[in-house]
């Protein structure tokens, strides 16, 4: 089974989280879920660089990267992530939504509203636990 290294980023402003969600993807498992934003790791990159380029690639979004906030692993039924996410901060919540159908902002106390993929799902459950 293909495992992979990703990043994401847990964009935040004004008190509230960008949420994505993915459009339609080889795997119904992951197609329309909500994510946070990101992607796999480049050989020779750390995760803080390949999440200024993700989020830049898939956006064309300034970040400033900060803090690890936890590392999820997930196996999907075809493939499994080791997931890193990190806390970043912008100046402007401009960007393209070139690769996602929808986003919204919201609070950590509003996101277990929406149907997350399963390692964003578990991304959610400890942003909450660190929320209380």
């Amino acid at each position: 089974m293909k495992h992979y290294n990703v990043v994401a980023a847990a964009i935040r402003h004004n008190g509230k989280i960008l949420c994505m969600q993915r459009g339609k993807t080889k795997f119904n498992y992951t197609a329309y879920k909500w994510e946070f934003p990101g992607g796999k790791i480049e050989d020779g990159e750390t995760p803080q660089e390949a999440i200024k380029r993700e989020i830049m690639e898939e956006m064309d979004m300034e970040i400033r990267v900060g803090d690890s906030i936890c590392t999820v692993e997930n196996v999907y039924p075809d493939f499994s992530i080791s997931l890193q996410v990190f806390w970043c901060d912008v100046d402007s919540t401009c960007f393209d939504l070139k690769e996602h159908n929808a986003f919204k902002w919201l609070a950590i106390s509003d996101m277990a509203t929406l149907d997350w993929a399963e390692a964003d799902k578990k991304v959610v459950e400890c942003l909450m636990a660190g929320s209380k």
